[in-house]
Formats: structure tokens, sequence, C-alpha cells
């Protein structure tokens, strides 16, 4: 209907994915403790959809992003389903691993990526040149207000933002900062976060959560996820995904990405 009142004739290329959180591998992990298990979510095979679209408007190449996860989820016959689906409305394919790191971007997101051309074009996947900064995690967050668990503040610090945001367009001058909230938290949780901060200064060492005294331990998985707490890693070229943060004391804290 869109493309009908836009004039639309021809879909060039078609960018998207299903939800991950059926293949992640940390949500395959919890599958026990859950109502429904990841190998009976019905989102395991929203991928047809995705299928169903390219079938519909063909368009000339399209690209499709997961988690690296997706290889190897129930038992690794998602993933060949995924390719047979995607051929099967005629397109040849090709998939490998791409890294936000290596694109200039300050984070450690490894995906899975399909480019997918209609066959018989002669077309092909593309080649990336590796992006090199001299930035690091830090100057994403310099200008930030440090905030006390459960507060909020709407105005960026007196620190000037870096060049490194700037240059990028992250930052532009008429920026307002919005959604700088800290959650509350428990004394429990600001005991584990002191502990990680602890060791990450001490040797950039990542805190293992079995080894957390037992009053701390909330989680029955004890056997996957352990580097559940990481901090920021911010005189380093790149972090893990930041979903939330802390700041302690000039450092940063963050509550990572579990799709991975």
């Amino acid at each position: 209907k869109l493309c009908e009142t836009k004039g639309i004739k021809k879909v060039d290329v078609i960018v998207g994915g299903p939800p991950c959180q059926a293949y992640s591998l940390v949500g395959r992990a919890q599958s026990s403790h859950m109502e429904t298990p990841m190998k009976d979510d019905p989102r395991n095979g929203l991928y047809k959809l995705y299928a169903r679209f390219l079938k519909h408007y063909q368009p000339r190449m399209f690209v499709f992003e997961n988690v690296m996860g997706i290889e190897t989820a129930n038992d690794g016959k998602t993933w060949k389903n995924i390719q047979k689906y995607l051929k099967r409305v005629g397109y040849d394919i090709e998939c490998h691993e791409q890294n936000s790191k290596d694109f200039g971007v300050l984070q450690s997101r490894r995906r899975m990526i399909i480019v997918g051309w209609l066959k018989d074009s002669h077309m092909k996947y593309p080649t990336f040149s590796k992006k090199e900064v001299t930035a690091v995690v830090n100057d994403l967050l310099c200008d930030l207000p440090p905030l006390l668990p459960g507060e909020s503040n709407g105005k960026y610090a007196e620190v000037p933002a870096s060049e490194y945001v700037m240059s990028t367009g992250i930052r532009v001058p008429e920026d307002v900062l919005t959604l700088h909230t800290s959650r509350p938290n428990k004394e429990r949780d600001i005991s584990i976060y002191t502990r990680a901060i602890e060791l990450w200064n001490d040797g950039h060492k990542r805190l293992n959560y079995n080894d957390l005294p037992d009053e701390l331990k909330t989680h029955r998985n004890r056997s996957s996820f352990l580097d559940r707490f990481k901090v920021v890693e911010g005189d380093e070229p790149c972090c893990h995904t930041m979903l939330a943060h802390i700041s302690k004391d000039g450092h940063y804290f963050i509550h990572p990405d579990i799709t991975q």
C-alpha cells in the first residue's frame, strides 16, 4: 500500500532480520527456567516472514542481520532452513561475521550478516575496509554528567564533547540530553558493582559470577553467562554493548547486552 501511495514500483534493497531472542546464546541458556522453552518459541520461525517480504517485493538485494547464536540454534537446523528459504524465493546468498568495531564504532558487537541478490544478477558480497580510529570508549561518555543510583540529569557536563563524537555526528551542537537516568540499585547490586570495578582496576580482570559470596548470588544459572557483570573498558578502543550504565568514582558500569 505504501509503495503504491508513494509511486514506488521497484524496491532496490531490504534490510532487516527477525527478533534475535530465540537464537541468543544467553536466552537459550536460560531456556530451562522459562515457561516456553526457546526451542518452542514461535519467534524461531519468523525468518519465514522475512522471506515472504522478499518474495513479494523482489528487491535487487537484501541484508539479513542477526546474532552469532543463530548458527547453532536448534542444533543448526534453523540456520540451514533460513538459508534454504532465502534461496528458494530467488536469491543467491553469502554470509559472514561482521563486527561493529571494524567500522569505526567503539563497541565490540559480533553479528552474522547475510547479503543476498537476485539470481543471475552477477552481484556479490561487498568487501569492507577496516576503519581505524584513535578514540577510546571514554570519548563517548566524557560529557555525560555522573549520576548516583536513581538520579536523572538533563544537561551535559561542563566538559566539552570529544572530537570523536562531534566528527562522527554522534553529537551535534544543538543536541539535548535525554533519558540520562540511572536506575535505583539495591545494596546487594552496589556490592557486586563495587567488586566488578575493583577487579577491573586490578589488571582488567572480569568478575566471575561464581566467585561472588553466596549472599550476593540470586541467579539460578551458575554454568553460563558467568561474566554477566561487566565494567566499561573506558581506556580501550571498544567495549561491550551498553544497555544501561551507572557511574561510580569516575568509572562506568554496564549491564551487558545478552543477545550474543
